[in-house]
């Protein structure tokens, strides 16, 4: 039984994991220019939100010194590429009340890319 469950559980994984790795992260830099307007790409700069570089991994509202708004210091998120995806297709549907008002990225391709590309920024 155990066996099995280890077993779909890695399925998963690995059905998800292939759905990012087809992403573009030369063609994510070039979708991230949107995002750029209010996050940056570098260590300890933040912007008009908070930097997205080490994004990838890291939990919902854990850089210091940053004002998060109430909403998201309680999403209690790891932004995993799961989750990001969900967030970048629309972001107030999965963190209700965010003050990002960015209205999400529609194309699942643009998605993928951005997050190839966010996974570089380490």
């Amino acid at each position: 039984m155990k066996l099995s469950v280890f077993a779909a559980a890695l399925s998963l994984i690995s059905i998800s994991s292939a759905a990012f790795a087809d992403g573009d992260a030369v063609a994510g830099k070039s979708v991230f220019n949107k995002c750029a307007v209010c996050h940056s790409p570098a260590a300890g700069k933040n912007g008009v939100g908070p930097t997205l570089f080490g994004v990838v991994g890291r939990h919902s509202a854990s850089i210091p010194g940053y004002s998060y708004s109430d909403a998201m210091k309680a999403a209690d998120k790891t932004w995993d590429e799961a989750t990001l995806e969900v967030y970048l297709t629309d972001p107030k549907a999965l963190v209700p009340g965010t003050k990002m008002t960015f209205p999400g990225l529609p194309k699942p391709e643009d998605r993928a890319n951005v997050i190839a590309y966010l996974a570089t920024l380490k």
